[in-house]
């Protein structure tokens, strides 16, 4: 197939530059951004130059069939090739979704069924050297929500940065992940669910056979992800099913390394009692005949979560890091400071010292003097702090953390660590007693430098510290490694320097693990739940 698609390239290229030669307009009616055209296995694609002409770019590229009618709730199968040129202008539908997050931006291309879309882009100067690093984006939204048209996940301006980056729609909610007995019955190995996880290794090994044609190296893959595209990025590590799609991966808030372990039978039951106590029926053939607006609809907000189905994952998470049986390759993760902005741990009482202490005591009991011992405070102001980091480490921080560690400890490759500390400018019309939070999901924006997305009264500082998170992720896209001229030294991860951590900010540190106490602590206690 490659030796035959080459042949049909070299062909075009002669008769487009006898066509040159004979019928070339005068250069003042050129278009100065012509679309750029390019072949790969299923058909020929038109994209469209970017940046000023510095990225082509191509959207909505279809890496699997339409997953409807029949082929709703089954494995992603290849697409189908098409005749003629594919325009690749646009952004693909997004994946069928109810408004959960009003920070997900732009959604506006879809909801869809139809929605195994990706999208590249490609440096403009890199395109004829092939052999680029790939950069492959999978976004958040708790495995319910999400889209890659959301204008921060744009992959434009870190393509300038010399690397081919790669961004996929995936199925979310009851499409992506609803399991049932019958289900299973009909597969072969006996699962089901984890469908939008799956979605995630046919994107990747349309990577492997394609992304050549855009100049890219598929022997170079790093996976990188935010929120549940970090816990994804974890579980593609863990799967049998992704062996040579990757070779680096990055987590930005989130891993699948927690205290959950949720199985087949489980999500099996869970299916078996929605689709008989709020869809009515058990019958597939219903099931899938049914509207997928209706079906959105009845799900609602009901979460469908990966399990451990027998086919993407055979095995827990953590089980498969500890007998070091995941992708052995170089990892960098992390999160932010301000994973939880709320303190939850007080519920509905104020957030004083003395509630901080009363709440430690109902919430754990015995093991009350080590949470107050992990989670220090002295004053009122820093029990809120304190709780605001209960909050997030339980939501963020502990799991990741655990990623981290077993990593370390099994693969034998290098690991690095961050936080993420630099807090967004609050609105100009902001009240002044409000504090800007670093929230969980605002280093997105930093990393794809596409700050200006946000109508937000930035600083030189927060651009620095942009262009900084892109030098360090294409340089560990590059190399393994995030170090490179002109940046503060990031030191590995690893006991021989006692855990070192990167600040990322506009005056970048490196220190100790300050809270490894939190996380020694969190780990002992959900071990006793």
């Amino acid at each position: 197939m490659r030796v035959s698609r080459r042949f049909y390239l070299l062909v075009s290229i002669s008769f487009s530059l006898v066509a040159a030669v004979g019928f070339s307009a005068p250069a003042a009616d050129a278009d100065p951004n012509p679309p750029v055209r390019i072949t790969i296995e299923a058909g020929e694609l038109e994209g469209i130059v970017e940046q000023a002409g510095e990225v082509h770019a191509f959207k909505g590229i279809p890496y699997a069939a339409p997953p409807v009618g029949p082929l709703r709730w089954k494995p992603p199968l290849p697409p189908a090739p098409w005749a003629g040129v594919r325009l690749a202008h646009d952004f693909p539908p997004q994946a069928m979704q109810v408004p959960v997050w009003g920070d997900l931006g732009r959604l506006d291309s879809g909801p869809s069924e139809d929605c195994l879309y990706l999208n590249v882009w490609r440096p403009t100067n890199g395109a004829a050297e092939e052999k680029l690093p790939v950069m492959f984006w999978i976004h958040g939204g708790g495995f319910v929500a999400g889209a890659t048209s959301e204008p921060r996940q744009n992959g434009a301006i870190m393509a300038k940065q010399g690397v081919v980056v790669v961004s996929l729609t995936y199925r979310l909610g009851i499409f992506g992940f609803f399991a049932h007995p019958e289900l299973s019955k009909e597969s072969r190995p006996r699962a089901s669910g984890n469908y939008g996880l799956m979605d995630m290794v046919a994107a990747l090994e349309w990577v492997r056979d394609n992304i050549g044609e855009f100049g890219g190296n598929p022997d170079n893959v790093t996976i990188f992800g935010q929120s549940a595209g970090s816990f994804a990025v974890s579980m593609l590590m863990a799967s049998p099913m992704t062996d040579g799609l990757f070779h680096k991966a990055i987590g930005q808030s989130g891993a699948a390394l927690g205290s959950g372990r949720v199985t087949r039978k489980d999500v099996e039951k869970i299916g078996l009692l929605f689709a008989r106590d709020v869809l009515g029926t058990e019958s597939l053939e219903v099931l899938r005949n049914m509207p997928g607006d209706q079906l959105l609809q009845l799900a609602g907000k009901k979460r469908f979560l990966p399990s451990i189905d027998g086919r993407f994952l055979d095995n827990d998470v953590v089980e498969t890091y500890e007998k070091g049986q995941q992708k052995l390759i170089p990892l960098l993760a992390g999160w932010t400071l301000d994973e939880s902005e709320e303190g939850a741990l007080f519920g509905r009482d104020e957030p004083t010292m003395m509630n901080f202490r009363m709440q430690a005591y109902e919430r754990f009991g015995d093991n009350a003097k080590g949470f107050l011992s992990a989670y220090r405070a002295t004053n009122d102001e820093e029990a809120e702090r304190a709780a605001r980091d209960f909050e997030g480490d339980l939501f963020i921080a502990h799991g990741a953390w655990n990623w981290l560690e077993l990593h370390q400890r099994t693969s034998g490759r290098p690991v690095f660590r961050y936080r993420f500390e630099q807090a967004r400018p609050l609105p100009a019309n902001t009240a002044q007693n409000r504090v800007s939070r670093v929230s969980h999901s605002s280093d997105i924006a930093y990393v794809f430098g596409t700050i200006d997305s946000l109508n937000l009264p930035w600083r030189d500082e927060d651009y620095a510290v942009s262009q900084m998170m892109m030098d360090y992720w294409v340089n560990f896209a590059k190399n393994g490694d995030p170090n490179g001229p002109g940046l503060t030294d990031w030191p590995a991860y690893s006991p021989q320097y006692l855990y070192p951590v990167m600040h990322l900010r506009a005056n970048p540190r490196v220190t100790l693990d300050d809270y490894r106490d939190r996380y020694e602590f969190l780990a002992g206690f959900l071990k006793t739940l």
